[in-house]
């Protein structure tokens, strides 16, 4: 099968050589065909060398590479790539569900498909695309996971209506592709947490803070814990469950607060010391006492955008310098920035820039990332998009 050719400007084919997998619109010099977005196009360089094959799409990412091979692009292609995904969960234990039934099955780049999402709960498969191509097939994936796995599939739902590229020429709407889901209660570690993934924020749950969430179990005992940007309390649900002597759950959302009392009475029933706040974090940390001695901070994304970083780091300047004015000495910070254009390095800067201004003493406990089922592609850093450091504030 023959696609339409790409030719990229002279010089612009390194990244692909290194087998990174986007093409910037900038970087093409000729359409040899005609082209629709979500169309597979064959990339070459400047002397008719094949480079990969991608889907196309209008916007700054032109093109995303899904193999650098010349090949057939069929529902054997994709069968091979979706049980290259299956083996890894595998191995790595995630098919093993009598203590977490929830995990990410597919991590766009990282997994070697670009612009999609996939998450696994607990018989219910959520797809988020974020790429056209990706969207066009959608049918074809999810018929093919609920059939190649080997754990129940008894739902799949697609939730891309808010994340395809606002320039496509489709209407998107949410909903299921097969089935119908009945049980929206998953486990995570043996905590149970109830995933609203039609109404939920991305797709129901922040399944990537998995890990982390069992180091602040791991530090929580005897401590007074705040968790700001708590969502639905799955960081104060671990802190309970460490022994923490009170946790206190804040979040602007009214129904995520809702939802975190909710998960504390799914676990601990008749808890007498957690406390949930809906408000706003800035106005909370400014009006609150310097009791708390772990406080959590994992704010939403500050930037999604190269032209907002700057104000981004200002934004995590400024969140970091009130919780280092406010935290008890011997107290321990966690802080997170979950923004793609955020390098761990500007993270950094802009947290140790806030504990300079407050003039606190600072030691490095951890520095956190992602977990397994998030793999990050060694040729596309892109996709290591979460960073996280623990901090001792004497």
């Amino acid at each position: 099968m023959s696609y339409t050719q790409v030719i990229l400007k002279s010089g612009k084919d390194q990244s692909l050589m290194r087998r990174h997998p986007w093409v910037f619109s900038g970087a093409i010099k000729k359409i040899k065909g005609p082209v629709e977005e979500g169309d597979i196009v064959e990339v070459t360089n400047n002397k008719d060398e094949f480079l990969g094959l991608g889907h196309y799409q209008i916007g700054s990412i032109a093109i995303r590479i899904i193999t650098f091979e010349q090949t057939e692009i069929n529902d054997t292609f994709w069968h091979n790539k979706l049980q290259a995904v299956i083996d890894y969960r595998q191995q790595m234990g995630f098919f093993n569900m009598e203590e977490t039934s929830v995990f990410r099955l597919i991590h766009a780049e990282g997994d070697g498909f670009p612009g999609l999402i996939v998450e696994y709960y607990n018989g219910t498969l959520v797809m988020q695309m974020h790429s056209i191509g990706m969207y066009l097939i959608r049918e074809k994936l999810a018929r093919m996971l609920s059939e190649m796995l080997p754990i129940p599939v008894n739902a799949v739902y697609d939730k891309s209506a808010n994340t395809l590229p606002h320039k496509a020429d489709i209407e998107p709407t949410d909903g299921y592709l097969l089935g119908e889901s009945t049980n929206p209660i998953v486990k995570e570690n043996g905590m149970k947490f109830r995933i609203n993934w039609e109404e939920g924020q991305k797709t129901g749950f922040f399944i990537d803070q998995r890990d982390n969430r069992s180091l602040v179990k791991h530090y929580a005992q005897n401590r007074k814990v705040l968790n700001m940007f708590g969502y639905t309390g799955g960081f104060s649900l671990y802190a309970l469950a460490g022994k923490a002597q009170e946790v206190h759950s804040v979040d602007s959302s009214k129904l995520a607060i809702e939802l975190t009392n909710e998960h504390v009475d799914l676990n601990f029933p008749d808890c007498k010391n957690h406390f949930a706040f809906a408000e706003d974090a800035f106005s909370f940390l400014n009006n609150m006492d310097d009791s708390f001695d772990l406080i959590i901070l994992d704010p939403p994304a500050f930037a999604k955008h190269h032209n907002v970083l700057h104000n981004a780091l200002q934004g995590y300047k400024k969140l970091n310098r009130k919780a280092f004015e406010k935290i008890k000495p011997g107290g321990i910070l966690f802080t997170f920035s979950c923004s793609q254009v955020v390098s761990k390095e500007n993270f950094r800067k802009s947290v140790f820039t806030a504990a300079a201004n407050v003039g606190r003493k600072v030691r490095i406990l951890h520095q956190l990332s992602q977990p397994i089922d998030h793999p990050v592609n060694i040729y596309h850093p892109e996709s290591e998009y979460l960073k996280g450091l623990v901090l001792y504030v004497e």
